[in-house]
């Protein structure tokens, strides 16, 4: 077994375990079903929400960068900046 999945085994409550026990017992489609209802049930951002709200930063971003309030600084600058600061 995985190490990864001894610590995930050793932190789980009993009932955990043997949920997860019983669902490595399941069949491949079944457990991929089970997995993508779990994630579902997190009610985390589909695709589309990122999408939409990655569009919106951008053009958060093109309006500070149009309107002067913030100023766009050169990458080699920058990463010169990082290393003098980090010594590397």
């Amino acid at each position: 077994m995985p190490p990864c999945i001894r610590y995930f085994l050793s932190v789980m409550t009993a009932v955990a375990k043997k949920v997860f026990n019983e669902a490595l017992a399941l069949p491949a489609d079944a457990r991929v079903s089970l997995v993508e209802k779990l994630i579902a049930s997190l009610n985390l951002p589909t695709q589309p929400e990122i999408d939409k709200l990655w569009a919106e930063e951008a053009e958060r971003r093109i309006e500070q960068i149009d309107s002067g309030k913030v100023k766009l600084v050169d990458g080699k600058k920058v990463f010169a900046r990082i290393r003098k600061k980090y010594r590397r």
